[in-house]
């Protein structure tokens, strides 16, 4: 089975992840071959619009494949460090990408989907819609420009997001900043062919309808007042002692967001708090360089390994973080994370050819 597909109908040039099995997980070279298509249609007066969807019914992309990630970590490869390189340029090709990119984040839209959907100019969410960027439940940080993207999410919604790896409906993704439309996913075939023969813009403003309510944004008083620190345990201890008086605040919903941070790797939150709090001064080519430093160093730390183990290899979901607790996670721990890489820095230019 071809692993993405490539099409032109009228003047919209379409992409079609093929791995529904697999949530269309993006892999190696499905990454190479979007970012080569893309590079083409670019300079292609055929092509208008381009438009990005999933095969299948689960959703347009769960993300990377983080079994390939783990072999490779496990054989002590260079395939991880290749591939992020690859995936960064795309997602940085997309945010300056000269036509429409229109992106139907319907499903799940997790970790590199939203790399691949929400730096589009024309991002369409539904009522399915379940995105979000889940990194640190598997010991790993917000990456794909995520720290970058949730960092301008309004007051601490986008802290919240990330060091909790909530899963997001379609109307949390508007608030947050991470989408721009709300179409009924019965409509999305509809959309699609009006693509062909209509700018995008008259598209999907015929197409788009009023949003459900934010749940997040109903919560948004409380995330403030908790997050509002750049001390993950004090964070937590505000989460913990918020009381129904704090305004209109659930005691219950902040006490289970300490619970959940606390149960992820405490080297990842502390990590993933330190990339949102420097990301919000950078450009986005700027913070993916600084999560390609940063996520190299996870590659030969306990914690992204160990992650990947718990949750999708032997599925026993009893991660053992190393260290275990977040006092024992120092800021000088953290620091490292962040080091130049000398010569292995991100270099966002496309590889030329070996004969050049």
């Amino acid at each position: 089975m071809t692993e993405v597909l490539f099409e032109k109908r009228g003047h919209v040039g379409i992409i079609t992840l093929n791995r529904p099995k697999a949530v269309n997980a993006l892999n190696a070279g499905m990454v190479d071959a979007v970012l080569a298509q893309l590079t083409a249609w670019a300079d292609d007066d055929g092509v208008a619009t381009v438009l990005v969807r999933g095969a299948g019914e689960r959703g347009l992309c769960a993300g990377g494949d983080i079994v390939a990630i783990y072999r490779d970590i496990l054989g002590g490869g260079t395939e991880t460090a290749d591939f992020w390189q690859n995936e960064y340029r795309l997602n940085s090709l997309i945010a300056a990408y000269p036509k429409p990119y229109v992106a139907f984040m319907d499903g799940l839209v997790l970790g590199g989907g939203v790399g691949i959907s929400a730096h589009g100019s024309v991002r369409v969410v539904t009522e399915r819609t379940r995105t979000g960027m889940p990194e640190t439940t598997i010991g790993f940080v917000p990456d794909v420009g995520g720290t970058w993207l949730l960092a301008r999410s309004p007051g601490e919604t986008g802290t919240h997001a990330a060091l909790t790896g909530a899963h997001l409906t379609g109307a949390d993704a508007l608030f947050l900043g991470l989408a721009d439309h709300f179409v009924p996913s019965g409509s999305l075939p509809e959309l699609a062919a009006a693509l062909e023969h209509e700018s995008a813009e008259a598209a999907v403003v015929r197409f788009a309808r009023n949003p459900p309510p934010s749940g997040l944004e109903v919560q948004r008083d409380w995330i403030d007042a908790a997050y509002a620190s750049d001390d993950v345990e004090d964070i937590v201890r505000r989460l913990q002692t918020l009381d129904e008086a704090s305004g209109g605040a659930s005691a219950a919903e902040a006490a289970e967001a300490a619970d959940t941070i606390e149960a992820k790797s405490p080297t990842a939150v502390k990590v993933a708090l330190e990339s949102l709090r420097r990301a919000k001064g950078l450009t986005l080519d700027e913070a993916l360089a600084q999560e390609y430093r940063v996520g190299l160093r996870f590659l030969v730390a306990p914690d992204f390994r160990e992650g990947i183990r718990a949750q999708v290899v032997d599925k026993d979901r009893d991660p053992q973080w190393k260290p275990a607790t977040l006092h024992e996670v120092h800021a000088a721990d953290v620091e490292r994370f962040f080091a130049p890489l000398g010569d292995r820095e991100l270099n966002l230019h496309t590889k030329e050819p070996d004969n050049a």
